[in-house]
């Protein structure tokens, strides 16, 4: 019996193994060799397209600031002065003349001005005291100035609000809080800096949202959860992931018949960025749109497998992989109903003026911003489910087979 256990921890000592942790938190699982250069093989052959691809595909900084110049928000010698609120007058009911009503007045470098406002500005409690912002637009030659309301300074509750949430987020999650927030900068700058720039100056949009997030999850994943092969085999399974959502937001895209163009912005972007090609502008939103999900489910994946084997070390990888997958099972069901109550929220008010209308729903998908929302939600969704088992496999690969299956 004696010989049996030795032979046994010699048999555990020798299988090929390398270590990975997340922050401290990750169990100690043996990886195999072969698996990890493979995998690393192909994050690396990723990455280095990645950096080739922003390298290619960095904007021009004359040219993006010549387009921006070329689009101004305002006339020449127009300014926006802050203002104090010093009086609200009630909003006016049927029959005023508006003398009396739904106006107020502020106070512009020491100069009382009144002022008519949209009566929902009222209905939001503007009250005395509160800050404001205005237009300020020149007048004729040897006219005053017109000043006219802009809106509600928000700044401070805004700063108070993100200044709340980076405190909850680091009391919660500590460290690994700090470095999501740290990974989160890094995408707004990557989004800010690179992906729009982009897109104005008519680069590929479904090239430079490829390159563009999977610059971002090199960077959110590693830093948020560590340098691990766990980590690696999360990361892998989101690029598989990002690169199916591509080609089915593609063909959707293309099979609806969608032209991008839906609002007011994509108006605009039509008249002063003529060169934007809508069609891939949609693709790339749908790229975007999906990474939050799908690191969401793919280090979850990832994770599960890690614990899995930790805990029993004689299962085999196909045990594993069931085991895993009926996590990722529950997994989906959720983060399902996360993606289509996002979207129904930032179409709320669509949806409401849809309902006023009664239309059935085969003439609301003929609408272009509902056809929008609905591809980009599905495809989005079909992605991050394929996603799921392409990661529990890599992860199930990765780490070695059941030592009850080598004796």
């Amino acid at each position: 019996m004696a010989g049996a256990h030795s032979h046994r921890r010699d048999r555990r000592a020798t299988v090929p193994h390398g270590h990975g942790h997340g922050h401290g938190d990750a169990p100690d699982v043996p990886v195999t060799r072969g698996a990890r250069a493979v995998l690393l093989g192909f994050l690396g052959l990723v990455g280095l397209a990645t950096l080739v691809g922003v390298w290619v595909l960095w904007p021009a900084g004359d040219e993006v600031d010549k387009l921006a110049d070329s689009v101004p928000f305002a006339a020449e010698g127009v300014t926006f002065p802050a203002a104090e609120v010093v009086e609200v007058e009630p909003a006016c009911a049927e029959g005023d003349d508006g003398s009396a009503c739904g106006q107020i007045v502020v106070d512009v470098d020491g100069e009382p001005t009144r002022l008519t406002v949209p009566p929902q500005v009222l209905a939001s409690d503007l009250t005395t005291g509160d800050d404001v912002r205005l237009v300020r637009t020149p007048g004729a030659e040897g006219e005053p100035a017109r000043v006219s309301w802009f809106g509600v300074e928000r700044t401070s509750p805004i700063w108070l609000l993100g200044g709340l949430f980076v405190l909850v987020v680091v009391a919660v999650a500590r460290l690994r809080g700090v470095l999501a927030l740290v990974g989160l900068v890094f995408a707004g700058l990557v989004l800010w800096q690179f992906v729009l720039p982009a897109l104005l100056v008519g680069e590929s949009a479904v090239a430079v949202g490829l390159v563009g997030s999977a610059a971002i999850l090199y960077v959110v994943l590693y830093t948020t959860h560590g340098f691990s092969i766990r980590t690696s085999a999360a990361l892998a399974g989101t690029h598989v992931g990002v690169l199916l959502t591509v080609l089915l937001g593609w063909l959707a895209v293309g099979a609806t018949r969608l032209t991008g163009v839906a609002d007011e912005g994509a108006n605009t972007l039509t008249t002063f960025a003529p060169g934007l090609d809508f069609t891939g502008l949609l693709t790339c939103a749908v790229i975007i749109a999906g990474l939050g999900v799908l690191n969401d489910v793919t280090i979850t994946q990832s994770s599960a497998v890690w614990e899995l084997r930790a805990a029993a070390p004689g299962m085999s990888r196909a045990t594993v992989f069931a085991s895993a997958m009926r996590i990722g099972r529950d997994h989906i069901a959720s983060t399902i109903y996360t993606i289509v109550f996002a979207y129904a929220g930032t179409a709320l008010t669509v949806l409401l003026v849809l309902q006023l209308y009664g239309l059935p729903v085969a003439d609301l998908l003929a609408t272009e911003e509902i056809a929008q929302e609905v591809v980009r939600t599905l495809a989005t969704s079909i992605g991050l489910v394929l996603a799921v088992p392409v990661t529990t496999a890599i992860a199930a690969v990765t780490v070695p087979a059941g030592l009850a299956n080598k004796d």
